[in-house]
């Protein structure tokens, strides 16, 4: 079974001032591709779980959000940073599909997909729905931001959750996977 980092996209990776909905509109934080590259070079599978309504809602294609995600990944390898796997709920936020978070169904896909051992896996968000969506599927968390928040680890921004992340080691006894 494989350890990976889930991370959020909107807030997490990349700014959030308003919805991304064009590759032209996604910017990445200054520091994330830094965190994501420690994060794979610590053997962590990282995935993006990323509620993505905008589709269902009609502000945007299916083709529109792959070309923001190939974007990301672009900007990422750039500087030497890799995304493993992206899942997206394109439903629309009052559709009560199971994958939206703050249901966990994205991080059981992930799962499934790739072997993952949830309970040495960590689900890194900006919102309560992520730490919410990540403790229902047995992951540990972390929050970032400020505020009140349940999950195991509140952070500056995603090289400071990429750094406990990679302390913390995942807590299970599993060994340490190579990239």
């Amino acid at each position: 079974m494989k350890r990976a980092a889930i991370l959020d996209r909107d807030g997490v990776i990349n700014r959030n001032e308003r919805p991304v909905n064009r590759p032209d509109e996604l910017v990445l934080f200054p520091r994330a591709a830094e965190a994501i590259r420690l994060l794979n070079g610590a053997g962590f599978l990282v995935c993006v779980a990323t509620n993505q309504g905008g589709v269902g809602l009609g502000y945007m294609s299916e083709a529109d959000l792959k070309a923001v995600h190939r974007r990301m990944c672009e900007l990422l390898a750039r500087e030497g940073a890799r995304v493993d796997d992206i899942v997206a709920c394109t439903h629309r936020p009052d559709a009560g599909c199971p994958c939206r978070k703050p249901k966990p169904g994205m991080l059981f896909a992930l799962a499934r997909r790739h072997d993952l051992h949830l309970a040495a896996s960590y689900m890194v968000g900006d919102r309560d729905t992520d730490v919410q969506a990540g403790l229902a599927a047995g992951t540990k968390t972390v929050f970032i931001g400020t505020g009140p928040s349940e999950a195991h680890y509140e952070a500056r921004d995603l090289l400071d959750a990429a750094e406990w992340i990679v302390r913390d080691g995942g807590g299970s006894g599993l060994p340490r996977q190579d990239p």
